[in-house]
């Protein structure tokens, strides 16, 4: 059981890891970021979050729906939907719990709540994976897939810790601060990992639905926020080939990775 334990916060603290790396990139530059800059890596943001949402959330959900004998539809479509109104109720609400409100500032805590909170089922499948292979330890299968799961996950991480930390850094915050935003986006990772070795039985059946909802909360603050800020006119196109670099590496990433 402690072993189990040990190889859980071991395979969750490797993806934090990745994720801090990713938003240790933010040190990289030197002074405010520069306005054709910023575009590429509002639209890099996008691309990232577009691919991780399909491949990393909503396949998944489709997937895990179909084996637990669910309608593989079901659970991607109503969780989509949900983590979509969810996002769109924050946006709404966002004002009156901030009182230092400004526009900007708003589409940037959406970023970052996105990602949170797409970085939860992460954690939870990285935990659940360590679980079984604990449940089964003669078949090396079990634990061989949960290590690839982990280093898959982590590497996808990188560029997302980026994707937070750069916009943070841009919308006014100082390095330092927009480093540690991206850190604490991905701490949630280790924290669902363990709360899923308490409660393994209960989470399996959540799974989908929760792939689904940060799938939809991601494609909301994406076109919400990051597109519209990526290309505000027709006379640079360095916001949409931020998008397509975006999404093309975090493809190449998850389909590679598995």
């Amino acid at each position: 059981m402690f072993y189990t334990c040990l190889q859980v916060i071991c395979g969750t603290g490797f993806t934090f890891l990745m994720t801090t790396l990713g938003a240790a990139v933010v040190f990289c530059f030197r002074g405010a970021i520069g306005e054709r800059m910023n575009r590429g890596f509002l639209g890099f943001a996008s691309g990232v979050m577009m691919a991780a949402a399909v491949w990393s959330l909503l396949i998944p959900s489709i997937e895990q729906s179909g084996e637990l004998g669910m309608p593989p539809w079901l659970p991607p479509a109503v969780g989509f939907t949900m983590g979509g109104v969810f996002l769109y109720l924050i946006d709404r609400t966002l004002p009156w719990f901030h009182a230092d409100y400004k526009e900007k500032e708003a589409g940037t805590k959406l970023l970052v709540l996105a990602v949170t909170v797409h970085n939860i089922p992460e954690g939870m499948a990285v935990g659940l994976a360590f679980v079984l292979a604990g449940q089964y330890p003669k078949e090396p299968g079990y634990l061989a897939a949960a290590i690839g799961l982990a280093l898959g996950i982590g590497i996808q991480n990188f560029p997302e810790g980026a994707a937070i930390s750069l916009p943070v850094r841009q919308s006014g915050a100082s390095p330092f601060r927009a480093f540690l935003t991206g850190c604490l986006s991905g701490i949630v990772e280790p924290l669902a990992g363990i709360l899923v070795f308490l409660t393994a039985s209960m989470a399996v059946p959540l799974m989908p639905w929760l792939l689904a909802f940060a799938a939809g909360a991601m494609i909301y603050v994406v076109a919400d926020e990051l597109i519209p800020q990526a290309q505000p006119d027709e006379r640079s196109n360095v916001g949409t080939i931020g998008v397509m670099a975006g999404f093309l590496i975090m493809m190449i990433l998850d389909v590679a990775l598995g």
